[in-house]
């Protein structure tokens, strides 16, 4: 096994979750060790149980150790654990009957002494999916700068848009990649062309008339595996291994990707009781669950798409929810940016700078 830098994955009950998940983004096992002040273990703290503490409404200010508390987040405080020392087949055999992928290995003391990562016991296979990006889109609000070029393919560092999604897709064990065009296709195809450079199998689906955010799936063939579908306008680092986990997890047949979005209101909210005030509010800040254009598919609702006519994205969710199939809500909590306007490109260029900064 590789060693673990414990030092990069330790956190106290006070450190915030923002900080946690801050943590666990930057290692590469996908998780905290919440520890006392021994160096005593007190919890695991994952990619899942932020997501989950965001879809409860738990600010992320609050503590690691405020989260603790929360049994309907964190239903159960004991971590699963074993003994430093303890055979790789066995430590194989927890992983699979707890349905984990890392775990710590505690000495006499219980003081952490190392973490047994699933990916470094067994090869990581490829995830079993296949990725759809939606290309077509004109880019209006981005004009003129799209009057030659397809948004996707705008330079954000020293490439286009559809390379960092076609990277961070590879990266991430997906093989098989098609990209719905319609506006000025020609680009997409003489850049990428079969994927064979990029270490991917692309296709092209070509929409005659556009049909909206999903209408384009219905000319994609079926197949007996999830459909991940995002924006070709989308930079993110999200975690695609985590959301088939949580997709699963929750058996959906749909899972969005959301992310949260902070409104502050600039006037003090007047809450009333018909027209007694009960108390005023000054300036607070509402937070949503927005759209972050990433989905996950499954065989079932691909079936749901009419074929040859305009069909978006919201019209599927409705179709699904009032059929009363499950549609979950993924919270991304790592980097993500809508490039949609001009700010959002010159935002996008600046974070390039500072990711190749940071390497």
């Amino acid at each position: 096994m590789n060693p673990v830098n414990l030092q990069e994955l330790a956190i106290a009950p006070a450190t915030t979750i923002r900080a946690a998940m801050e943590c666990i983004n930057r290692n590469s096992c996908g998780l905290a060790l919440i520890l006392d002040a021994d160096g005593r273990l007190i919890r695991t703290l994952t990619d899942g149980d932020i997501r989950r503490a965001v879809l409860a409404g738990i600010s992320l200010d609050a503590t690691a150790g405020e989260l603790l508390d929360r049994r309907d987040v964190l239903p159960t405080r004991d971590p699963v654990t074993a003994r430093a020392g303890t055979p790789r087949a066995e430590l194989l055999r927890i992983m699979h009957e707890r349905t984990i992928h890392h775990l710590p290995l505690l000495d006499e003391a219980g003081r952490v002494t190392g973490v047994a990562l699933l990916d470094d016991l067994v090869a990581a296979a490829d995830l079993p999916m296949q990725a759809v990006v939606m290309a077509g889109g004109f880019g209006s609000r981005l004009m003129p700068l799209t009057d030659e070029m397809p948004k996707p393919m705008l330079h954000v560092g020293d490439k286009p848009i559809l390379e960092h999604i076609v990277g961070q897709l590879q990266q991430a064990g997906i093989r098989r990649v098609s990209f719905t065009t319609h506006y000025r296709p020609e680009a997409i195809e003489a850049h990428f062309g079969d994927g064979e450079n990029f270490g991917l199998e692309i296709a092209y689906v070509n929409e005659d008339q556009p049909l909206g955010t999903a209408g384009a799936l219905s000319m994609l063939a079926p197949c007996g595996e999830p459909m991940l579908v995002m924006n070709g306008d989308i930079l993110t680092r999200v975690d695609f291994r985590a959301m088939l986990a949580f997709h699963r997890e929750h058996g959906a047949d749909l899972t969005v990707g959301v992310r949260q979005y902070d409104m502050s209101v600039p006037y003090g909210v007047v809450r009333c009781d018909g027209a007694s005030v009960r108390a005023i509010e000054e300036k607070p800040v509402v937070n949503f669950l927005v759209n972050a254009g990433i989905y996950l598919i499954e065989p079932a609702a691909h079936r749901r798409i009419p074929a040859g006519q305009r069909f978006d994205m919201t019209d599927l969710i409705a179709k699904l929810t009032a059929e009363g199939r499950s549609v979950a809500a993924f919270p991304i909590v790592e980097y993500w940016l809508d490039i949609g306007r001009h700010g959002d490109y010159s935002q996008a260029q600046q974070d390039f700078k500072s990711w190749e900064a940071a390497r």
